[in-house]
């Protein structure tokens, strides 16, 4: 993997093509993702990348602004975030995690106020985290909105 930084942009030539991002951005990931022999950063790096671009094909996906997300979390002193990916979750929570994938950070000993971005997991994923949403209230879910016709998401019993 090579990589590139000039006037805050980084360019990274991935197995699939060179990306560009945020030099911030690019920054905080290679500092949060794995790098070790059995996961190397490349690999780390295409894999969100790929989940970025299917996640940006699906109508039912939404991202939500950092400004709304950066509100939330301090309104409700929020320290984790579930869903998404490295290339779009703000780097102002402690901890973020797709399930039981850790995505950076540690879980924490207590249950902290968790956002979740409903749409930025996948059906396993959200199984994964239906027994923490079913016994906790501590968390902040944002999804689609709900229209009449709509059941309601996510179904805990």
């Amino acid at each position: 993997m090579k990589e590139f930084t000039t006037q805050g942009v980084a360019t990274v030539q991935l197995a699939s093509g060179p990306i560009s991002l945020d030099g911030a951005r690019w920054h905080l990931i290679t500092h949060v993702l794995d790098d070790t022999e059995t996961r190397q950063l490349g690999f780390n790096i295409q894999s969100e990348f790929t989940r970025q671009l299917n996640l940006d094909r699906d109508w039912n996906h939404r991202s939500f602004s950092w400004k709304l997300l950066r509100t939330v979390q301090k309104v409700f002193q929020a320290t984790s975030f579930q869903g998404d990916t490295a290339l779009t979750i703000p780097p102002f929570f402690n901890n973020a995690w797709r399930g039981e994938e850790k995505i950076w950070g540690e879980k924490a000993l207590t249950t902290q106020p968790m956002v979740v971005n409903w749409g930025g997991l996948n059906d396993t994923e959200r199984l994964q985290l239906k027994p923490i949403l079913s016994s906790t209230d501590n968390w902040i879910l944002l999804t689609q909105p709900l229209g009449a016709s709509n059941k309601t998401l996510p179904p805990l019993r």
